[in-house]
């Protein structure tokens, strides 16, 4: 069981970066995959970008080049920098977490974090 805790989330103007965090309540380096979700208003959650533990990270269309997610083992905690925001950006950020627990994956999320890009 894992605890995940979103922050960075604020306003931002178009073309703009931001870098969003997830806290772990304990160690990450056994989570075999992190990832960032994202919901939108009026619409569905979404998959933004993935990581696991080798390194291999995949993205979204609409985010690739502009988002990279990355992980801190030592600070149990995974990263989104996101650059070159654009208004559809908006939305409620998600930490998610993937976990083996007897022999059963099952995935943990974070309260969410509000990103909005706006002039």
């Amino acid at each position: 069981q894992v605890q995940l805790v979103e922050s960075g989330g604020g306003l931002v103007q178009p073309g703009g970066s931001l870098r969003l965090s997830c806290a772990a309540s304990r160690s990450i380096f056994s989570i075999n995959v992190l990832g960032w979700y994202r919901q939108a208003p009026g619409k569905e959650r979404e998959p933004v970008a993935h990581i696991i533990s080798g390194g291999s990270t995949n993205y979204a269309d609409a985010v690739k080049g502009r988002f990279t997610i990355s992980r801190d083992n030592a600070k149990n905690t995974v990263y989104l920098q996101m650059n070159s925001l654009k208004p559809e950006d908006t939305a409620v950020y998600y930490c998610a977490a993937d976990v083996l627990e007897r022999l059963t994956v099952k995935t943990y999320w974070g309260r969410g974090t509000l990103v909005t890009v706006s002039s």
